[in-house]
């Protein structure tokens, strides 16, 4: 801890709010979501154009989620027996093999079998490796730079995922087609993941962040029993799914509705879904650092949640309104972009609610954002087959789920006894560093 702070308190990065002892872990994970996000433009208009339903999509991208969700509460408690740095290998190898046969027996022959499998499997990957590092800041960060710490690793993780992502695979899909464009996000991964994982020399990460010996059962159980033991992180989790649920969901169906209905291009589609993704991870930086000033709760609940519920219907309607003006598509965009970031705090928030329990409480915020992965297309699904609500249905539930965890955020305040315990944590932090310092 004491030699991150060192670091942290030096150069330019200290200033931006960036750990610098951890400053290669966010280059590699960067890369490693470029190559995990050139999917997330196409994928959907792939299997549509190769004869699948938009069922077989939906069912697709639900499993994955769920997958995405389980791996997303793992990497907590495994972060706490293992390491960060050892959660985080497991993620990168496990997403380079499950990718293989992902690609070589699923999409290549058109086996919707194993697609749906590998795919499913792979969801546990992902998580292990972005979530893993992001106990790992939380870790290794002071109290008074996790808004923007936070804030550069949904930076790093938008960025990828799918901004640059898409933009890959806008550029090489003419040049090298959709298959083989697939087959080179493994690429992309394999370099980010040991970027992160050999250039980073910060030492809380390599060790497990529990020193005493407990039981592995514990460890687990307590990465859930943190729930109702401290309900403020069941509702930061519930928020948490809100948050990027309405992303995955348009990932799962707007594609569709600009191409095939607004007649858009397939790369102006992309480039559109980057101009979003851009405006998401520029106020991830602008959330994460305003929040250190105003308070992680104010901005999540004005411009993360209101603003989403006002930003969605904007983003739907103003296409239909001004047909085949792609600037003031993007304007409403990138917009709606900017509003989804401002959850970011959340990162931060946690570990102050909660301090004796970081790894817990973001394990759950790991839970509420791997949960959104199916939830997103889970309300579509509902929406069209329970209620027979077209797009615009579902349009409006998502603004009016954004509205309803404005209200959860009221619960969300940090009380006395965390805040004791926060500064008692950094009075020790400063005393490890002034006897370092003194040697």
């Amino acid at each position: 801890m004491s030699g991150a702070i060192t670091s942290q308190r030096r150069g330019i990065s200290g200033v931006l709010g960036i750990p610098s002892s951890l400053f290669f872990g966010f280059v590699g994970l960067l890369l490693f979501m470029v190559g995990d996000g050139v999917e997330a433009g196409y994928l959907d208009t792939f299997m549509l154009h190769h004869g699948h339903t938009q069922a077989d999509v939906n069912l697709l991208f639900t499993t994955y989620g769920v997958t995405v969700m389980i791996s997303a509460w793992l990497s907590g408690p495994l972060s706490n027996l293992y390491g960060p740095r050892r959660t985080m290998w497991a993620g990168l190898i496990m997403w380079a093999a499950l990718e293989v046969g992902f690609l070589a027996l699923g999409l290549g022959p058109d086996n919707f079998a194993m697609t749906l499998t590998f795919y499913t499997l792979r969801g546990f990957a992902y998580p292990l490796f972005a979530y893993g590092f992001l106990v790992w800041i939380a870790a290794a960060t002071p109290a008074r730079m996790l808004g923007s710490a936070a804030g550069w690793f949904w930076f790093s993780f938008s960025a990828g995922l799918p901004t640059l992502g898409s933009q890959f695979a806008r550029y090489t899909i003419p040049h090298i087609g959709e298959l083989a464009t697939f087959w080179c996000s493994l690429g992309l991964v394999i370099a980010g993941g040991l970027i992160a994982l050999l250039l980073v020399r910060e030492q809380t990460g390599s060790h497990p962040l529990i020193k005493k010996p407990v039981d592995k059962k514990d460890v687990f159980f307590g990465s859930i029993s943190i729930m109702w033991r401290e309900p403020k992180t069941l509702v930061a989790g519930i928020i948490r799914t809100v948050d990027t649920s309405s992303e995955y969901a348009f990932l799962a169906i707007m594609p569709a509705f600009f191409v095939d209905v607004l007649h858009y291009t397939q790369a102006q589609w992309l480039d559109l879904l980057s101009i979003i993704f851009l405006g998401n991870i520029l106020f991830n930086l602008v959330a994460g650092m305003v929040a250190d000033k105003l308070g992680h709760r104010f901005v999540v609940a004005v411009f993360g949640c209101v603003g989403s519920c006002l930003t969605i219907p904007l983003f739907y309607y103003t296409p239909i309104w001004y047909p085949g003006n792609f600037m003031l598509a993007a304007l409403a965009g990138f917009i709606y972009g900017g509003t989804v970031a401002a959850f970011v705090p959340m990162s931060g928030l946690m570990p102050l609610i909660v301090p004796k329990e970081k790894a817990a409480a973001l394990s759950i915020l790991g839970l509420g954002a791997g949960a959104s992965t199916w939830v997103g297309p889970a309300v579509v699904g509902v929406c069209e087959s329970w209620f027979g609500l077209g797009l615009e249905g579902v349009i409006w539930t998502f603004s009016g789920l954004y509205l309803a965890a404005g209200a959860m955020t009221l619960y969300l305040r940090i009380s006395p006894e965390a805040h004791k315990h926060t500064r008692m944590l950094e009075a020790r932090a400063e005393r490890e560093l002034r006897l370092q310092e003194a040697a």
